[in-house]
């Protein structure tokens, strides 16, 4: 081979390289497709936290001030493309979604890399589009109310029967705030006239194949993390008795519960 086709080939090779160089930085610099509502990636399944509080019971100006912290908290947590979703077990012990807010996290400026994204216009775009909807959901979300009927294992089998967070969706976690004392048909912790604990609620696998029976096996495979809010007159059964029940229930379920204090 002479010096000359060498040199043609070296060249090439460096066109090539080229090529190749501004072929990858144009894949890696093209935004993704976003879906305009949920801010998630189009024909993407999102790992999905659900935030749920159960506004059926008063709670304090202090305990409304913990339950916001622990959602900013959890907001902080969430990855890039995460998606994140308020509801609110409400005054007529219906679930729903507070505000509409179910958005994916767009990531904020310090989660992106600095060499293919500019940081400030990525925080902004996160504070106008995620953190400003959810401050403006919160402020409603906090507001005590109350309720005759409090169905939180419905409300929760009712949740992951919807189709953002249903058993096809991965990483599916619900962070629950509750009093954890259920007042519906299927049974009612109240009634103390008529006993213990024990002796005033239906079996716990009795309570989970109703579930079943009425919402299929939705809640299998779903972390749930469950943050209690003490009540006056039932914080010992709270933290002993009606805890070892629910745990049993969600056990059944194929949930896996683990409790917290606000």
């Amino acid at each position: 081979m002479s010096g000359r086709d060498a040199i043609g080939l070296f060249n090439l090779a460096v066109v090539a390289a080229v090529i190749g160089g501004i072929s990858y930085a144009a894949f890696k610099l093209t935004p993704d497709e976003y879906d305009s509502q949920t801010l998630c990636l189009a024909d993407a399944l999102p790992p999905h936290r659900v935030v749920v509080i159960d506004k059926t019971d008063l709670y304090s100006p202090e305990q409304a001030g913990g339950i916001e912290s622990l959602i900013l908290s959890e907001r902080d947590g969430l990855a890039v493309g995460e998606r994140f979703s308020l509801y609110e077990l409400n005054e007529s012990g219906q679930l729903r979604n507070t505000n509409s807010f179910s958005l994916c996290n767009p990531g904020a400026g310090e989660q992106v890399n600095p060499l293919y994204r500019n940081p400030d216009r990525i925080q902004a775009r996160y504070e106008a589009l995620f953190a400003d909807p959810l401050d403006r959901a919160l402020a409603d979300l906090v507001l005590p109310k109350d309720a005759p009927s409090s169905p939180i294992i419905e409300a929760l089998a009712r949740l992951a029967q919807d189709p953002s967070f249903d058993n096809t969706v991965p990483g599916r976690r619900i962070v629950l705030v509750s009093d954890m004392l259920q007042n519906s048909e299927i049974f009612s912790v109240y009634g103390r006239r008529r006993g213990a604990l024990d002796a005033r609620i239906p079996p716990a696998d009795t309570v989970a194949t109703a579930i079943r029976d009425t919402y299929g096996d939705t809640l299998r495979g779903v972390g749930l993390e469950i943050h209690l809010i003490p009540r006056d007159s039932w914080e010992a059964e709270q933290r002993g008795p009606l805890r070892d029940y629910w745990d049993d229930v969600f056990y059944r379920l194929g949930v896996n519960a683990r409790w917290a204090d606000i």
